[in-house]
């Protein structure tokens, strides 16, 4: 489930010569023993990404004044030194270019990266747990499938799936790509649904951190109030492509009771694009559709 980041060195020399002395003696100590064994991969997740973020702007101040005492000097020399003499030159008729500054302009200040602050704000948040460090694989769901009526064709996210008959219909995709959607159900406002779409956050480098911002966005089309609770986490490929495969609950309360839904996404990493989101979820009121999700997550396929 989107910028573009010189001045001439002139060497010196400088001599020094020093009257012959005699050496002092030094004593080498023993380096003391560190206190801790602890490494980077006991701290947790929350608190790498709050360094990470301190870092990123740390360096951000230092290549900003870099940049302002580089051009200021130049500023100077370039006053200092005289203007060259030229000679009358016939302009033709074709536009002339705008004129450029002697002096670089400094580049434009790295800011805090989207990723870490996205990160950062997401571990967090309480409704989404970190994802599990282990591997496993989507649950297989009890039941019979929904027949299919052929295939659906995202061309905007770059992926193709089942297209159901039976209680699933299509929808106005809108605000995604493509949607389809069980019926409403009785006294709720909520129901069963598979959306799919070109990945709706912003990317980040590793295709992990993009599925736990995407899966944590889903929430946006659940009740308010929502939380996940993670059924598994599956590194895989989808015709040879990097994939997430995430398998969740979503609970919530509806006019004081507490239900849950079913929910299972797929990240693809397609090719010359964003990644591509697929997400079904099904509520408890509708869990004889819970084996779809199964169907769908198996017959993914890339364009």
């Amino acid at each position: 489930m989107s910028g573009d980041y010189g001045t001439k060195a002139v060497p010196s020399y400088v001599a020094a010569e020093a009257e012959t002395s005699p050496l002092p003696k030094i004593t080498v100590q023993d380096p003391p023993q560190p206190s801790s064994t602890k490494g980077l991969s006991d701290l947790p997740m929350r608190l790498v990404y709050r360094t990470a973020a301190v870092v990123t702007v740390i360096a951000a101040v230092g290549v900003v004044t870099a940049a302002v005492v580089l051009t200021r000097n130049d500023g100077e020399a370039a006053a200092a030194a005289p203007a060259p003499k030229t000679d009358p030159v016939t302009t033709l008729s074709s536009p002339t270019p705008a004129a450029t500054s002697a002096a670089p302009s400094p580049s434009p200040s790295p800011s805090v990266s989207a990723v870490s602050t996205a990160m950062t704000d997401a571990l967090d948040d309480p409704r989404i747990p970190e994802l599990p460090d282990g591997q496993e694989k989507l649950r297989k769901f009890a039941g019979k499938s929904a027949k299919t009526r052929g295939s659906v064709k995202d061309e905007r996210s770059g992926v193709s799936f089942p297209r159901f008959a039976g209680d699933w219909d299509l929808a106005s995709a809108s605000p995604f790509a493509s949607r389809q959607e069980l019926p409403k159900v009785k006294g709720s406002a909520y129901r069963g649904m598979l959306v799919s779409c070109p990945v709706p956050i912003e990317v980040q480098e590793d295709l992990k951190d993009t599925a736990f911002l995407a899966a944590r966005w889903t929430l946006n089309h659940h009740p308010a109030g929502a939380t996940i609770k993670w059924t598994s986490a599956d590194y895989t490929t989808i015709d040879d492509r990097p994939a997430w495969v995430l398998g969740y609950e979503v609970n919530y309360t509806i006019k004081g009771d507490k239900r849950k839904s079913t929910a299972a996404m797929a990240l693809v990493d397609v090719p010359d694009s964003k990644p591509a989101l697929v997400l079904i979820t099904v509520p408890d009121t509708q869990k004889k559709s819970y084996r779809d999700i199964n169907t769908v997550m198996g017959e993914i396929k890339v364009l």
